[in-house]
C-alpha cells in the first residue's frame, strides 16, 4: 500500500467505500489524514466499520473545512445527474478526484503509461506490464484494472506505473502526468454518464492533457474518433510524440499488423517483428491493435524490438476475455464475459466459427450495432438476463433465438446443440452488463467456467 502523505492533519472527504475507496481512506490515515468517509449503502458502511474505518455522514459535515473530495469513480457528479455529496463539494469549491490522482501526488517520480480506450484497456494495460516485466523493468499495473492505484507498491525514478483509465477516471485525475498515453479506439459506451457521445469523446481526450511534455501520445487509428484526435494532436504538437497504431491498416511512421504480421515502422524501416497469428493468446484483429499499442509503449521504454517479441509471445491473456476453457468432443467453450457492449462482443464473434452465442443481460444499446453483419456466423442465440426479449426483437429472423433466462439453462441448451453438430464453439459474449444476475461481469465469467468444468468432468 502507498501512504498518502500529503493531506497531513487535513481532513478530506471520501465518498464511496468499494475496493478503490477502502484503500484510499487507509492511504490517507496512513499518512496522517483526517478522513472523513462514508458511503450511501447501509451495507458498505457496515462492512467498512468492521474493518476498521471511522465513518463521517457527509450529509451532515461542514463542507468549508474541506478542500478534496475522493469520489468514487462509480459514483456521478455531472450527468445523468450530479450526485448531491458532488454538489455539495462543488458550492464548497472542493476539487473532486479519485484514487488515481492520489497516486500521481505521492509517487511522482516514478514513469507512468496511461491506457483507456472503450475496448482492449485491460488486455493491452497486463500486456505492456507483462513486456516490462520481462525486460527486467520495475513495474506496476493496476487503476480500473485488477488492483486499486493506492493497493500497488511504491515505486521510485526506476519504476512504472501502468495504469488502465476508464473515462470515469480520467475525468478525475488533474494531477497526473502521463510519459506513455495510450488511445486505442471509442465506440458508444456509458452514454448516459457523460451526457452523450460528445461527452464521453471529450472524457477521453483529457487522456492527452494529462500527457508531460515530450511524452509520447500512441493512438489507434481504427475508428473516426480517435482518427480526428491524432489530426488535432498533429497539428498541435507539430507531429511530435504521435504515434499511430493500427490491427488491420498500414500506420506509416507508427506500428501496425499486416497480413498478421507486426510491422515496426517508427524509423520509417518496416520492420517485421512477430507473426502475430502464432500467438494464441491474442486471437483476431482487434487483439493485434492491443499488441502493436503494447509494442510502441515497450519501445518509449527504450526496450529492444526482440524482447518485446518474446513477450508478447510468452504473454498468457487474461481472464474473461476471449478465454478458451476447454474442447469437449472438437467444441470450443470460451468465456468472453468482459464483452459488455455489442463492439466486444463482434470482436470475438469474428474470431470463431459455427457458434452457439450465449448473449443477454442489462442492454446498454439501441440496437446490435457491430453484431449485426457477424449474425451469418451464429447458428443459434441463448438469450439470458433482462436484455432476453429485446435481443430476440433485435435479432429477429435472422438467427434462431432461446430465451433461456439464466446462464445455466443456456449452457445447457448450448452444450447440447454444438455436441449434437459435433463441432463448432459454444461462446458468452454477452454484449450486456451483468448487474441484473450477477455482481460484475467477473463473476459471470466465473460462474460460466465452473459450470464448463462440470460438463468436462461428465458432473452436470
Amino acid at each position: 500500500m502507498i501512504n498518502v502523505t500529503s493531506f497531513d492533519n487535513k481532513p478530506v472527504a471520501v465518498m464511496g467505500l468499494g475496493r478503490s475507496g477502502l484503500s484510499a481512506v487507509r492511504a490517507l490515515a496512513a499518512g496522517g489524514a483526517e478522513v472523513w468517509a462514508w458511503d450511501d449503502r447501509e451495507a458498505t458502511r457496515s462492512k467498512a466499520v468492521e474493518a476498521g474505518v471511522s465513518l463521517t455522514d457527509l450529509y451532515q459535515s461542514d463542507w468549508s473545512q474541506l478542500d478534496t473530495l475522493v469520489l468514487s469513480p462509480g459514483i456521478p457528479d455531472q450527468f445523468p445527474e450530479p450526485h448531491e455529496i458532488a454538489n455539495r463539494a462543488r458550492d464548497a469549491g472542493c476539487e473532486i478526484i479519485c484514487d488515481v490522482d492520489l497516486l500521481a501526488r505521492e509517487v511522482a517520480a516514478a514513469r507512468f503509461v496511461g491506457v483507456s480506450g472503450t475496448n482492449g484497456k485491460s488486455t493491452t494495460t497486463a500486456l505492456i506490464g507483462h513486456i516490462l516485466n520481462q525486460a527486467g523493468r520495475s513495474v506496476e499495473i493496476g487503476g480500473n484494472y485488477g488492483v486499486p492505484a493506492l493497493e500497488l507498491a511504491p515505486l521510485g525514478e526506476d519504476g512504472t506505473y501502468v495504469l488502465e483509465l476508464s473515462s470515469y477516471q480520467l475525468e478525475r485525475i488533474p494531477s497526473v502526468r502521463l510519459d506513455v498515453a495510450v488511445l486505442l479506439n471509442i465506440s458508444p459506451d456509458h452514454l448516459d454518464r457523460h451526457g452523450g457521445l460528445d461527452g464521453y469523446v471529450a472524457a477521453k481526450r483529457i487522456l492527452f492533457e494529462r500527457t508531460k511534455e515530450g511524452g509520447q501520445t500512441i493512438i489507434g487509428m481504427e475508428d473516426s474518433h480517435c482518427r480526428g484526435m491524432s489530426l488535432e494532436l498533429m497539428i498541435d504538437r507539430g507531429g511530435k510524440g504521435i504515434v499511430p497504431i493500427s490491427g488491420s491498416a498500414r500506420t506509416p511512421g507508427g506500428v501496425y499488423v499486416d497480413n498478421g504480421t507486426l510491422i515496426d515502422d517508427l524509423e520509417n524501416q518496416q520492420n517485421s517483428i512477430l507473426d502475430l497469428r502464432s500467438v494464441s493468446t491474442l486471437p483476431g484483429g482487434h487483439n493485434w491493435q492491443n499488441a502493436a499499442a503494447a509494442y510502441a509503449a515497450a519501445r518509449a521504454a527504450e526496450i529492444e524490438p526482440d524482447k518485446i517479441a518474446q513477450a508478447i509471445q510468452s504473454f498468457a491473456g487474461l481472464p474473461h476475455r476471449q478465454e478458451l476453457i476447454c474442447e469437449i468432443n472438437g467444441v470450443a467453450y470460451i468465456n468472453d464475459s468482459k464483452a459488455t457492449n455489442t463492439e466486444a462482443a463482434a470482436k470475438a464473434l469474428l474470431c470463431c466459427d459455427n457458434i452457439h452465442w450465449i448473449a443477454g443481460g442489462q442492454f446498454k444499446e439501441e440496437n446490435l450495432g457491430a453484431i449485426e453483419q457477424m449474425l451469418p456466423q451464429v447458428k443459434h442465440a441463448y438469450l439470458i438476463g433482462e436484455a432476453q426479449v429485446q435481443l430476440a426483437g433485435l435479432i429477429g429472423s435472422n438467427v434462431p433465438s432461446s430465451s433461456c433466462g439464466d446462464l445455466e439453462t443456456a449452457l445447457m441448451a448450448a452444450h447440447q446443440a454444438a455436441q449434437e453438430a459435433g463441432n463448432g464453439t459454444v461462446l458468452l459474449s454477452p454484449a450486456c452488463a451483468s448487474f441484473d444476475q450477477f455482481t460484475d461481469f467477473e463473476q459471470r465469467g466465473d460462474t460460466f467456467r465452473d459450470l464448463v468444468n462440470k460438463l468436462e468432468r461428465g458432473d452436470a
